[in-house]
C-alpha cells in the first residue's frame, strides 16, 4: 500500500518523491494499491510512505521515499537498479539524485508556495474546509518560507532562482538527448538517463520531478522551461507508456 496524500486515483501526483516511489516499484514489476493517507499517521511525518508485509508475514510501516527504497531494495523486493553500474557511473547517479532531490526541490517549492500561493493552497489543502483552509494556508506558507530562507533559496532573488532552476534543467537534458541518440529511430521503447539497457536510481528521480513540472499547476514558469526541452518530455512520455498505461497522462500544452 503507498500513501501517497491524495485521494486521486489513477493519475500522477504533484509531489515528485511520489512519482519517484511509483517508478521505483514499476521498474521491479511490484503490484501496490494506493490510498490517501496522512502526514501524522506517516513514520517520518511526511509523504508518501508504504505498509507492507515483510517475509514474516509481518505489516511493516516505511517512510521517506529515498529509506523505502533502500529497504526494499535490500531486503530484495525490488531490482538493484545499480548493481550493473561502474563506480563512476553510481558516484555520479547519486550526484544527479541529490542535485534534483537538495537543489531543484527548493527551487520548485518556492515557486509553488511564493509564487502561486492560491492556486498550491487550495490543491494541497483541498480537503479542508475553505474558512479553516486560509488559516491553516498561512501558518503552512510561514513554515515554508522559513524553510527555504534556512536551506539557503529564500535568500535568493526571483532571477537568481530561475537561473539555479534553468541551470539544472539544462544538464540533465544534455544527458538524456546523448542516450536518446542511442535508442532506435521509431521506437517508443523508454530510454534511460545513462543510456543502458534499463534504468538507474536517477532514472525515477529524474521522471518524477519531470512529471511533477507537467502535472502541478501551481508551477507554470517550471512547466514552460521544461517544454522548452523536448527531449526531456519525450523521456517522460515514453516511461509514462511503457510503466503507467493506466494512468492519465498530463495535458498536453
Amino acid at each position: 500500500m503507498v500513501y501517497r496524500g491524495w485521494p486521486t486515483i489513477g493519475a500522477h501526483v504533484w509531489s515528485p518523491f511520489i512519482i519517484k516511489l511509483e517508478a521505483r516499484l514499476r521498474f521491479s514489476s511490484i503490484t501496490y494499491t494506493t490510498e490517501s493517507g496522512s502526514p501524522t499517521k506517516a513514520p517520518k511525518g511526511k509523504i508518501p510512505y508504504v505498509k507492507y508485509r515483510d517475509q514474516s508475514n509481518h505489516t511493516t510501516t516505511l517512510g521517506d521515499s529515498t529509506l523505502i527504497i533502500n529497504q526494499l531494495t535490500h531486503s530484495g523486493t525490488l531490482l538493484d537498479l545499480n548493481a550493473p553500474l561502474s563506480p563512476e557511473k553510481k558516484a555520479v547517479d547519486l550526484a544527479l539524485r541529490a542535485l534534483l532531490e537538495d537543489k531543484l526541490y527548493f527551487y520548485h517549492t518556492w515557486e509553488r508556495w511564493t509564487k502561486n500561493y492560491y492556486v498550491m493552497r487550495d490543491h494541497i489543502l483541498s480537503a479542508i474546509p475553505y474558512p479553516i483552509r486560509i488559516l491553516v494556508g498561512l501558518l503552512v506558507y510561514r513554515k515554508v518560507v522559513q524553510t527555504l530562507y534556512g536551506q539557503g533559496t529564500g535568500r535568493y532573488s526571483a532571477d537568481e532562482i530561475r537561473t539555479f532552476r534553468l541551470e539544472i534543467w539544462e544538464n540533465v537534458n544534455a544527458l538524456l538527448v546523448c542516450s536518446k541518440s542511442a535508442s532506435p529511430e521509431g521506437s517508443r521503447a523508454a530510454f534511460w538517463i545513462f543510456g543502458g539497457a534499463g534504468p538507474s536510481e536517477a532514472d525515477a528521480v529524474v521522471f518524477g520531478f519531470v512529471v511533477s513540472v507537467l502535472v502541478c499547476t501551481a508551477s507554470p514558469e517550471s512547466r514552460e522551461v521544461v517544454r522548452g526541452f523536448p527531449v526531456l518530455v519525450e523521456y517522460a512520455e515514453r516511461i509514462h507508456e511503457n510503466f503507467f498505461p493506466d494512468y492519465e497522462k498530463w495535458e498536453e500544452i
